[in-house]
């Protein structure tokens, strides 16, 4: 007996054993078989989809669900270009509110403005109010002078601007969120997330400095989980400055451990403990993704976290611990760093199984391909950071480097693995149009960004499936629609193999299925 039959499809399985069928059967959340296999069992239910696409449901492996759901119901000072139209957003809000309110702020970008805007402008339209401006980088702020006086008298910024840091330490000082609101931030982010056919995601970094929005952020996951509110199965990241030090026996490998309000019942195929998110540098778009060479123009490099001995020593203490690393990497200098603690860590503790993750690579060099390859690490990239920034992100690294932007091919060919994901909200989370800009690497503008980086709609599908699920250790129960794994699904409006590439990203996501439970 099966609970749902499926027929009438065209299914694109990412199984290689079995890449295509017509029909699918489903018993209790998971694939009993294709085809002739479930074609005798009878049926509860039988869902013709009339020549509809199904694929694995997506798999977002690079997220940031509390920050979207909180982004998405706060005031947005984006799109403005004009630094006086900031300012008529952000007077407006603030007299909305009492007079002792934090007011938070999202889309600050100062690349778009007439002017850079400071803390005293902001002071003049604040009305006494402590206001925080998200930037859109998620790596920098700008806060009013009410914020900076509760900052420690040697916090760095400029003109009230704060980046990486001295952004952590605002936040630490804004009152916290409730966990009744954070689950409802979840909730929203993670419904948008199936909506465009995300079945399953990775929250990249619970209970930080730099993106947690509480010290038991864990909790509000649970808590989304416990009361139906988490639409997609969720992976969770902890950031490695969550854990504190503990002592153990002398035999045992584990120096420091997590405190995020975890408590019994936490774990699971729905909610689950993933990777130990290590932070080395900070983001292009703020300037603070670690470069080898000056940014374009400039005469900054960006900055690394830490001291680099401490990120080493940090990658190399979680690795001996026995976490999966996900080492945020973003500029080539950042992609050393990680590099150098990976080769010490595996030759003081081989785990060729680790499978360590470098977030974002988002500037790699022609030698660091190899050594990426050697330590068998996943690299997990945004491609629709050059759909939407890419103008930027190619005029700062100059001529030289631009080739070498969140790469694909080069990848690919090094036999490094490739995961695709979104960094929501940094930019939009929409996979399909995320695969549009791995084929065809295009900007918004229709500037090519490292053409020969381009790679086939089907390995950018690899990237949404198979190979974020092995990057996120579900390959025995997701990625491909292959019997005996869960029964995650995405439908699609047509076909993104045989449609024209410029139409990849506008294909419809008619629905989402989760283990067999339908939304559509």
């Amino acid at each position: 007996m099966l609970s749902t039959r499926i027929t009438n499809a065209r299914i694109i399985t990412m199984d290689p054993a079995r890449p295509v069928a017509r029909e699918l059967g489903i018993w209790r959340g998971r694939i009993v078989g294709l085809d002739e296999e479930v074609a005798g069992l009878p049926a509860r239910r039988t869902r013709d989809l009339d020549g509809a696409v199904v694929l694995p449901g997506f798999i977002d492996s690079h997220v940031h669900l509390t920050w979207a759901g909180l982004k998405a119901s706060a005031p947005s000072v984006a799109p403005s270009t004009r630094a006086d139209d900031v300012l008529r957003v952000v007077g407006d809000a603030v007299a909305r509110v009492p007079a002792d309110a934090w007011v938070d702020f999202g889309g600050y970008d100062q690349r778009t403005l007439d002017r850079p805007l400071t803390a005293r402008d902001l002071d003049a339209v604040s009305l006494g109010r402590k206001v925080y401006l998200g930037h859109i980088s998620g790596h920098a702020c700008l806060v009013n002078t009410a914020v900076l006086e509760r900052l420690p008298a040697d916090t760095p910024h400029v003109d009230g601007f704060l980046v990486e840091g001295a952004m952590g330490a605002a936040l630490e000082v804004r009152p916290p969120h409730s966990l009744a609101e954070l689950a409802a931030a979840i909730e929203h982010a993670a419904r948008v997330c199936r909506s465009e056919g995300v079945t399953a995601c990775v929250e990249a970094g619970v209970g930080g400095r730099l993106f947690g929005r509480t010290p038991i952020e864990a909790a509000a996951y649970q808590l989304a989980h416990e009361t139906g509110r988490l639409p997609i199965r969720v992976q969770l990241m902890a950031a490695a400055d969550a854990l504190g030090p503990v002592s153990t026996a002398p035999e045992d490998t584990t120096n420091r451990a997590l405190s995020l309000g975890l408590r019994t019942g936490f774990g699971g195929g729905a909610l689950s403990l993933g990777a130990l998110k290590v932070f080395t540098d900070g983001g292009m778009m703020a300037r603070t993704a670690a470069l080898t060479g000056p940014y374009d123009g400039t005469d900054t490099c960006g900055q690394l976290q830490d001291e680099r001995q401490v990120l080493e020593d940090t990658i190399v203490e979680g690795h001996i611990a026995g976490w999966q690393l996900a080492i945020h990497a973003i500029g080539d200098r950042a992609v050393d760093v990680a590099l150098d603690a990976l080769e010490k860590a595996q030759k003081l503790s081989p785990r060729p199984e680790a499978r360590h993750r470098v977030e974002h690579a988002g500037l790699v060099r022609p030698d660091q391909l190899p050594r990426l390859a050697a330590l068998g690490v996943t690299v997990v990239v945004q491609p629709n950071f050059l759909r939407y920034y890419g103008d930027d992100y190619a005029t700062v690294m100059g001529q030289d480097r631009a080739d070498w932007l969140y790469r694909g091919r080069g990848f690919l060919d090094h036999g490094v693995r490739l995961v695709a994901s979104s960094d929501r909200p940094v930019a939009d989370g929409a996979p399909l149009r995320a695969v549009q800009f791995m084929v065809e690497r295009l900007s918004q503008s229709g500037r090519t960004i490292g053409g020969a980086e381009a790679i086939g709609v089907e390995e950018a599908l690899r990237a949404y499936t198979t190979e974020a699920a092995r990057a996120c250790h579900w390959e025995s129960d997701a990625g491909s629609l292959t019997a005996g794994k869960r029964a995650d699904l995405v439908m699609l409006g047509d076909d993104p193999r045989r449609v024209d590439v410029s139409r990849i990203g506008d294909i419809e996501v008619v629905g989402t299925w989760l283990e067999g439970d339908d939304e559509w």
